[in-house]
């Protein structure tokens, strides 16, 4: 199942949010947009909340932008 989901990073609170549109996820993490960090942040916290692997979580794209589309393979 893919997700449009949009990044907050630097965030104080982490977990994952309604968008304000329909199926849109934002997920707010503490790690910077830097090297990656916030990317595998954002795989663990989505991971997390859908109760799956990470390895199961990929970004389709938009790996440097705010706005990804998110693939979970269960």
């Amino acid at each position: 199942m893919k997700y449009a989901v949009l990044v907050k990073p630097g965030s104080k609170v982490e977990g994952v949010f309604n968008g304000p549109s329909d199926g849109e996820l934002i997920v707010r993490t503490h790690a910077r947009a830097h090297d990656g960090e916030a990317n595998a942040a954002v795989i663990k916290i989505l991971a997390k909340h859908f109760g799956v692997a990470k390895s199961c979580i990929e970004i389709v794209s938009g790996t440097t932008s705010r706005h990804k589309i998110v693939e979970i393979i269960r």
